[in-house]
């Protein structure tokens, strides 16, 4: 059973939020899953969207797979570096905000 892999590196969304829509299409066939990402409105779906596009065509071109029988077997995220910036606050202080990036793998296989 041979396998494509897609990844997504250096990701400027949370790992945390990336992981709400990951969650919904693990374990799912390829084309229900596009239409979950595509109904639903968060900012990492477009994002995972693209990387499953991504992954089907290395399925199809890379491995000779059949893009029907494809299911998503793994989906996975990871945290990338976190970027931080200083935001002025009150009385002369500074505060940190941290911009985390994430890091997406996408694995699909043949049913």
């Amino acid at each position: 059973m041979s396998q494509a892999k897609a990844h997504a590196n250096n990701i400027r969304i949370a790992p945390r939020k990336a992981q709400l829509v990951v969650d919904l299409i693990r374990g799912k066939q390829v084309g229900e899953a596009i239409a979950i990402l595509r109904h639903t409105p968060k900012a990492a779906s477009p994002i995972v969207e693209k990387l499953l596009n991504s992954a089907i065509a290395n399925a199809e071109h890379n491995h000779q797979l059949d893009a029907n029988k494809l299911v998503i077997t793994q989906v996975f995220v990871n945290q990338g570096p976190t970027m931080k910036r200083f935001r002025p606050r009150a009385m002369g202080r500074a505060s940190r905000i941290n911009k985390r990036t994430s890091h997406i793998t996408l694995v699909v296989s043949e049913k």
